[in-house]
């Protein structure tokens, strides 16, 4: 079993790599990828940068190059649903594209024809996250994540992605990453520490509670990997 553990920025990877040892670091493709074990399974880690282009490149690179049979992502995002709070987990039970627009033809927005709108993570992977959850006696809540390649600051924004997509939190990866793990069949996972509302306010919370935010995220991803082990 070879696992990629995936984030968007140094923060979202930091600790995990503070708690592996024998850590390869690779250069490959304009990024950093850094091979360890952890309990006899192999891990890949890496960040991708921000962006759903970045993190298209990042995914296909660890299960296309690096040879990965299995993607669990772990980051922060902000909240649309009015029951998270900064700190909350949140899995997404499905992925969606909020900028994606091509409604001048007739489609939804978040669809392009061959396509669809939104993706859905691999079941037995999310069996595992509610059985860690329960075990470790951790608030685990699911919904719809949407993926946009802008931070959102803007409670009417915010409003017209959670009205349009139902969405829950808000991101710029997760739906990229979905979509390269489902074209190449490889189960995968999304896992979102709250870090801001995504309203008016959201960039002083962002700085100020990404790094304690992604540090949840990022321990829970590491007890799933040790279900997995």
């Amino acid at each position: 079993m070879r696992i990629a553990i995936l984030g968007a920025m140094p923060e979202e990877i930091e600790p995990l790599l503070e708690k592996l040892d024998d850590i390869t670091r690779i250069d490959y493709a304009d990024n950093r990828y850094f091979k360890a074990k952890y309990k006899g399974v192999e891990l890949v880690i890496a960040y991708s940068k921000i962006g759903c282009a970045f993190s298209t490149l990042t995914a296909t690179v660890l299960i296309e190059h690096f040879g990965c049979n299995m993607l669990l992502f772990s980051g922060v995002a902000g909240a649309i649903s009015s029951e998270l709070k900064i700190g909350d987990l949140i899995y997404a039970d499905k992925l969606c594209k909020h900028d994606l627009d091509i409604t001048v033809f007739g489609h939804p927005h978040g669809f392009v024809p061959e396509g669809q709108i939104y993706i859905y993570p691999d079941n037995d992977l999310i069996s595992i996250a509610q059985k860690v959850a329960k075990e470790k006696n951790i608030t685990l809540k699911e919904g719809t994540i949407a993926t946009g390649d802008q931070f959102v600051s803007s409670s009417e924004k915010k409003e017209w992605i959670k009205d349009t997509f139902n969405a829950d939190a808000l991101e710029m990866e997760g739906y990229s990453v979905a979509l390269v793990c489902d074209a190449l069949n490889t189960p995968f996972f999304i896992l979102r520490a709250i870090s801001d509302s995504a309203d008016g306010d959201a960039g002083v919370d962002f700085d100020t509670f990404m790094e304690k935010s992604a540090k949840v995220s990022a321990d829970f991803i590491l007890n799933m990997v040790d279900e997995l082990s």
